[in-house]
């Protein structure tokens, strides 16, 4: 079977593609598939996305930890965000936590209504999903969280890291896959640097999480790939 690779790069062109037989990778790399990834890497048993803040509250005094996240901020109330420092084996082995975040769990929901599976990319765990992805029999869709629905540099930058590897083992790309690898070959030295430029850099740097931003685009940190099960994100491998 020839398989193809496809970059969708904003949740609002979801519907436009047909994920039936399909893995979805659901990209957020500022920062929620990154804090994600480094939970489950560091013991987390699961982590539930959820659409809304009030739907966290509904896991209240179930022994869950509760994160949030609007616009970067922690909502108030909360025990943590969606910073990956939140996210230390000290802070999470073993337990389960319930998560939202303004465009990551949104992408995985819209995902999971259709795809075959859907699993979640980041820097941190690059070569590990892609070397998974490789031995898979299934056409993947590399779906970019974007910023409210709007295109954005990072997650794209992301997806044409994954179709610069995986590039002799598929063979049909659409004209997302090839922007979204020249952007990446023209940041790859030097990501930080190219994502200055970025939207949401500029709303991060104003939450003085810079740290967070340089540790969410370090490679194979981790080799474990979060996949959505029923209502659950876990561990795959």
């Amino acid at each position: 079977m020839s398989r193809t690779i496809e970059v969708c790069l904003t949740p609002a062109l979801l519907h436009l593609y047909a994920i039936e037989k399909s893995i979805v990778v659901v990209i957020d790399i500022l920062r929620a598939t990154s804090s994600i990834t480094y939970g489950l890497e560091n013991g987390a048993k699961a982590i539930i996305p959820v659409a809304h803040v009030e739907d966290c509250l509904k896991y209240s005094n179930m022994g869950y930890l509760l994160a949030a996240e609007r616009n970067g901020e922690v909502v108030e109330g909360y025990d943590f965000g969606n910073s990956p420092f939140s996210y230390t084996k000290e802070k999470v082995e073993g337990k389960t936590i319930v998560l939202t975040t303004t465009n990551g769990t949104k992408a995985m929901h819209m995902a999971q209504k259709s795809a075959h599976q859907v699993v979640v990319g980041s820097f941190l765990n690059l070569t590990s999903l892609c070397n998974w992805l490789r031995e898979q029999d299934k056409n993947v869709l590399l779906l970019c969280a974007g910023w409210k629905d709007q295109f954005n540099l990072e997650d794209t930058l992301f997806a044409g890291a994954v179709v610069n590897i995986l590039r002799k083992d598929f063979m049909h790309f659409d004209d997302s896959c090839v922007a979204a690898e020249d952007m990446y070959l023209l940041a790859k030295d030097d990501i930080r640097t190219y994502l200055r430029k970025s939207s949401h850099s500029h709303r991060l740097e104003q939450l003085n999480i810079e740290e967070d931003v340089k540790f969410c685009l370090k490679r194979d940190v981790c080799k474990v790939i979060p996949v959505f099960l029923k209502d659950s994100i876990v561990a795959l491998i």
